[in-house]
């Protein structure tokens, strides 16, 4: 029987039983067949932000280690993130002409980079952008 067959039988059962059980049983009984999991994240749960800023996201990943880094890092992108209004609370910031957005997945190499750049009197942030694209 399909979802929807399923849920049209339980949500005929629970009108013909609503004089004795209360509204919210039924309520519940009907939504309790409805599948709320599973699946790539819909629209709906993506960040929306500027062409722009959709541009710079996936510019980015071309800084990351390996060819299967940069992948994900593309990947994760159209997963989480939506063209259309700006987002200002995204976090891009621009070191030594290169601008990221988002948080960045630095390897082995680039956070030892970072924690070697910071100790020398680096900001962390100008650090974890210049060594994500530079180291």
């Amino acid at each position: 029987m399909t979802k929807i067959a399923k849920v049209v039988a339980l949500a005929t059962t629970a009108l013909f039983t609503m004089v004795t059980i209360p509204a919210a049983t039924a309520l519940a009984a009907v939504t309790a067949a409805i599948p709320v999991a599973g699946g790539p994240p819909g629209p709906e749960e993506k960040k929306s932000v500027s062409a722009e800023q959709y541009r710079v996201l996936t510019s980015q990943c071309r800084y990351a280690d390996t060819a299967e880094a940069r992948r994900v890092c593309r990947k994760e992108v159209t997963a989480r993130y939506v063209i259309g209004a700006a987002a200002p609370d995204l976090d891009c910031r621009t070191y030594s002409g290169v601008t990221v957005c988002g948080p960045l997945t630095l390897g082995p190499k680039e956070q030892q980079c970072v924690e070697r750049s910071v100790t020398q009197g680096l900001a962390f942030r100008r650090a974890e952008v210049e060594c994500y694209a530079f180291a």
